[in-house]
């Protein structure tokens, strides 16, 4: 079954194994998250449950979102997320979902905001080439010719040119999860996960190892 749940990153450090090498890890806030909304194939035409996380003041919500969290009863999250699910019998509105779900040795896939950079040059952006640094070169960092002149008369869009670099979603796929706080609602996983700390993260659940 496919699990999603929200969470957020906390942090990195590294934890050493048994033969003594040290593993970079990433610890991570996970849930609880509570089923909001469930669309069904007659109703949406496909099937799919909403969670919300991370309690908040009704202010800081719209009307339309305290409207829709009201209807079933629910506190007033700051986050809404859909997931797709193969099949919505197991799930019901008001249901709590936990790091319950997963298991040591998980494999997951997660995805957030990278951090940001800032207004960028296209080298550190696009990693491209600097012009030459001997006497009388006036291109050391410059872009150069960015098009022709007469035909076509102007730059295409999508050019790779100077601009805001990072603040793009990002995933990471096939992270393995080294251990799990259940009390505290703590995973931590095997490598590094995108945004700086206290960044929203989404989880997707990929597969089983062979031991489970």
């Amino acid at each position: 079954m496919s699990i999603g749940l929200l969470g957020t990153k906390l942090g990195m450090t590294q934890l050493f194994n048994d033969a003594g090498n040290a593993l970079p890890i990433t610890l991570l806030q996970v849930g609880p998250c509570m089923i909001t909304q469930i669309k069904d194939t007659k109703s949406h035409g496909y099937e799919a449950i909403q969670i919300g996380y991370y309690e908040c003041n009704y202010n800081k919500l719209t009307k339309p979102e305290t409207g829709h969290l009201n209807k079933v009863g629910a506190p007033s999250f700051r986050y809404l997320k859909e997931y797709r699910v193969k099949s919505i019998k197991e799930f019901n509105v008001g249901q709590n979902i936990t790091v319950n779900q997963l298991k040591i040795g998980y494999k997951v896939n997660i995805s957030g905001l990278s951090i940001g950079k800032g207004f960028t040059g296209y080298q550190k952006r696009h990693n491209f080439s600097r012009g030459p640094m001997t006497h009388g070169s006036k291109n050391h960092r410059q872009p150069g010719s960015i098009g022709a002149g007469t035909t076509p008369g102007r730059v295409f869009p999508g050019k790779r040119m100077a601009g805001r670099m990072g603040h793009n979603k990002v995933t990471v796929k096939n992270l393995q999860i080294i251990d799990i706080n259940i009390d505290k609602h703590l995973v931590i996983v095997k490598g590094s996960v995108p945004g700086k700390p206290g960044n929203l993260i989404s989880i997707n659940y990929k597969q089983k190892t062979k031991n489970d």
